[in-house]
């Protein structure tokens, strides 16, 4: 997910028997949907997977002019900011931010993403702890959540988001604008006709 103090955009997601067997499909689906595969920073919890697949996934070849292969090298730009939680008797006591590679974001918590959690988790019942809405197919699973991710990123105006434009009918002054026209994805607020009418694939291949 990219965020700045406003702008909140899911570009991948991953989901697994447990966070181990997920974390490698969401790191390499970020770098492959990133422009460039350029190098981001990451913000997660204190598994150690995170800091494996991202060092392992963001390498590139460093070209020296020598003969054989070239040294593989961080890629510039990415970062992992690490959140551990510190708990006692089963309660939060504090938080300690570890900085593992690059430079440590603004905000280096993962509180923007459990608040989206919150969010999924009200829309798709299927990822809720207790119930009856079971995705009993991976595809399914992956269906429920692309369709709501996509509201939520295209399709749903975010007051945080709104603009100052000159113009606007009904005396309006402010745009309202979705994530995906915050950062530049699009011009428009998307309806659910344009979204069931329009080819996505390359939004949603791996």
């Amino acid at each position: 997910m990219t965020q700045d103090r406003r702008t909140r955009f899911v570009v991948a997601w991953s989901f697994g028997s447990s966070e181990e067997e997920a974390v490698p499909r969401a790191v390499r689906l970020t770098r492959k949907r990133t422009w460039g595969r350029a190098g981001v920073s990451w913000i997660s919890d204190g598994l150690e997977a995170y800091r494996r697949e991202i060092r392992r996934e963001y390498r590139d070849p460093r070209r020296e002019g020598k003969r054989g292969r070239p040294p593989m090298v961080p890629t510039p730009g990415v970062g992992l900011t690490q959140a551990v939680k510190k708990r006692r008797w089963g309660r939060v006591i504090g938080i300690k931010v570890r900085t593992v590679l690059g430079k440590s974001p603004e905000c280096p918590y993962v509180v923007c993403v459990e608040r989206l959690n919150g969010v999924l988790r009200d829309r798709v019942n299927a990822l809720t702890r207790k119930t009856h809405a079971f995705a009993r197919d991976a595809r399914t699973w992956d269906a429920l959540v692309t369709v709501c991710l996509f509201e939520h990123g295209w399709l749903r105006a975010h007051s945080a988001l709104r603009e100052r434009a000159e113009g606007l009918p009904g005396h309006r002054k402010y745009r309202q604008r979705s994530p995906a026209m915050a950062i530049g994805l699009t011009k428009h607020i998307w309806s659910w006709e344009e979204f069931l009418t329009s080819r996505a694939n390359h939004y949603l291949e791996e």
